[in-house]
């Protein structure tokens, strides 16, 4: 089926799109077969129309067709009747077709103006490499004739400069060695004491008191733990030394070997021609920068390296005699601080034993006292019961007394007496009763303070346990030479 109005050829009537004009959108009634395109050079896109444009005044009669009217197909234009072909307009004119020939021919004539540029620009660029190329291998040629006379003398100085590093690094690597046992001797009487303020902790109640033993022993740990930072951080530094004497002695090997090899690869490289067989392309080779040195700082670079190790073997000496005096004072520290905590102890013990027997006497006593009060107590409640019963009669008398008829209801003596009677024995049951709680209170005193001693005796009692505890375990300590660092 042909569309009408159109070529079925046309290229807006396939499936492919055109790169160069977009696809029509159908957006409303009147632009229903006409959609805005892109032409370079065109500011203004959608208020620019076609010449040819032609309005369609073609009003739905019902929701229907107003709504078919509004559905377009994507690909191709709708159908249109020959009834309707004087509506239709054309999607661009021949002035657009013309213009955007005409941007085709302008890119074409600038991509060919552009690459006639490169080709000749190629073909100076090729000249110049070419003459630098031979400049570069004469003067490489030059200079590696002047390096060969030098690389000979160096070699014996940094070979016996390397002899005597070797020795002073042996000998800094056994000081180190020294000071990492003397720390590791140093690490189990520390696991003592913080063991000992472990189970200090382990102390209940008024106990848990910072006394001389805690003060001591918490010096104790700080000195062994301050002793063992400064063994560890002169070992780090004895660790950096040897760091830098190695480092020392890498370059000095470095120089040595380097020069050994600079002088077999120079000669070779020096006697290479251009009709050499040994030659090969090395593609990249030409971007790594090789001039790192001229003859002075070559010379100058191995004359470093030796005063560089001179150096480190100074710092080192230095660094050995310093580690000597260190083992020695740290070890005087410890034993003076041990034996300080170990008399701290004693006298700690001594002091709990007596205060837990006194603590039994109270005791003994505040039992003696509950026993009294107690008896106490069982007397006030049987003098209380006892006056039950005339509380009892002389309530009844009253009540009695109250079904008298008529005027014989008479406020006489009898009366007052009774009346007496009862406030009296209510006000002396009363005075008993007081009595009979401030009692309980005493008693309830007693027993409180009876759980105090006892449980103050069983925190004493812990606390003698737990000091004695930590003797037992205090009865050994490390010897001076193993202090110092030997084995």
């Amino acid at each position: 089926m042909e569309f009408l109005g159109t070529t079925q050829t046309a290229s807006y009537c396939g499936p492919k799109k055109s790169y160069l004009f977009p696809e029509p959108v159908c957006t409303s009634t009147t632009q229903d077969s006409y959609q805005s395109y892109y032409l370079p050079g065109y500011r203004y896109l959608n208020s620019w129309k076609p010449s040819l444009f032609y309005r369609v005044s073609a009003v739905p009669t019902n929701s229907n067709e107003q709504g078919n009217m509004r559905i377009c197909a994507p690909l191709r234009p709708p159908t249109i009747l020959p009834s309707v072909r004087s509506a239709l307009y054309a999607r661009y004119s021949p002035r657009d077709w013309y213009q955007a020939n005409t941007v085709q021919y302008k890119g074409s004539e600038s991509c060919r103006h552009w690459a006639g540029r490169l080709n000749d620009d190629s073909l100076r660029l090729m000249q110049d490499k070419d003459q630098l190329t031979h400049q570069t291998q004469d003067n490489t040629g030059r200079s590696l004739g002047q390096r060969l006379s030098d690389i000979d003398f160096w070699r014996s100085e940094l070979t016996y400069e390397l002899d005597r590093l070797l020795t002073e690094i042996r000998a800094l690597e056994t000081a180190k060695r020294r000071l990492e046992c003397a720390a590791d001797e140093a690490q189990r009487p520390l696991k003592v004491a913080l063991e000992c303020l472990y189970n200090r902790e382990k102390r209940m109640g008024i106990d848990l008191v910072h006394d001389d033993v805690e003060k001591n022993l918490i010096q104790e740990v700080d000195l062994f733990k301050s002793c063992q930072e400064r063994m560890r951080k002169l070992a780090e530094r004895i660790d950096q030394q040897l760091g830098i004497n190695r480092d020392a002695q890498h370059a000095l090997e470095r120089d040595l070997s380097d020069k050994n090899s600079a002088h077999f690869i120079d000669e070779k490289c020096y006697n290479l021609r251009n009709t050499s067989d040994s030659i090969s392309f090395y593609h990249g080779v030409e971007k790594i920068d090789g001039t790192v040195s001229v003859p002075e700082t070559w010379a100058k670079f191995s004359d470093d390296n030796i005063r560089h190790s001179q150096n480190a073997r100074a710092n080192s000496i230095k660094l050995r005699e310093e580690t000597e005096n260190t083992l020695e004072n740290v070890s005087e520290e410890m034993w003076k601080q041990f034996t300080d905590t170990n008399l701290a102890f004693t006298n700690r013990i001594a002091e709990i034993a007596d205060t837990k027997n006194k603590l039994q006497t109270h005791l003994a006593k505040t039992l003696q006292e509950i026993f009294q009060t107690e008896n106490t107590i069982m007397l006030l409640e049987r003098a209380i019961m006892a006056k039950e019963c005339p509380l009892k009669v002389a309530q009844t008398r009253l009540e009695g007394r109250t079904r008298r008829p008529n005027v014989e209801l008479c406020r006489d003596i009898p009366q007052f007496k009774l009346v007496n009677e009862v406030f009296t024995i209510d006000d002396t049951l009363q005075t008993l009763k007081l009595r009979l709680r401030e009692a309980q209170d005493t008693l309830q005193l007693l027993v409180l303070n009876k759980a105090r001693l006892e449980h103050d005796l069983s925190v004493k009692a812990n606390s003698l346990f737990i000091d004695k505890k930590c003797m037992d375990m205090r009865k050994t300590f490390p010897s001076t030479p193993r202090l110092i660092g030997y084995t």
